[in-house]
């Protein structure tokens, strides 16, 4: 069974690019455009990393990264994708427990390590060429 990655990222292109790359890698993904319901969106689909955008229009990553941690689901891993890059969000979204911390834009090798680092894909998926 494929693993599970959730998106949450509101800028259509980058959802659906990293949605199909993802995809094509041999995960699950489901993408978000904004973090109103996650908690819905959580129980549905029970995503096991979470790739989260922190500049949403309806609610920034930091609020989810602080609701994430009064759920089942604050031990899933979240790395954070984001076009902020001062140290200082970068040290506030990991004391809000991001596992990771990425700047946009991002080497698709960079994200696939990590990512395989905390979701190592299929059995299936693990003869993929790409690094």
């Amino acid at each position: 069974m494929a693993g599970r990655i959730l998106i949450i990222e509101d800028n259509d292109a980058n959802r659906l690019f990293l949605t199909d790359y993802l995809e094509y890698c041999g995960y699950r993904v489901m993408g978000l455009y904004t973090g109103i319901n996650l908690l819905t969106h959580l129980q549905a689909f029970q995503p096991q990393l979470i790739l989260l955008n922190l500049k949403l229009p309806d609610i920034d990553g930091y609020t989810l990264l602080k609701q994430l941690q009064d759920t089942p689901w604050r031990d899933v891993p979240v790395i954070v994708l984001s076009g902020y890059a001062f140290a200082t969000d970068q040290q506030r979204a990991l004391a809000l427990g991001a596992r990771y911390y990425l700047v946009k834009p991002t080497h698709l090798q960079t994200l696939t390590q990590i990512v395989r680092r905390f979701l190592p894909p299929d059995d299936d998926s693990s003869e993929d060429p790409r690094p």
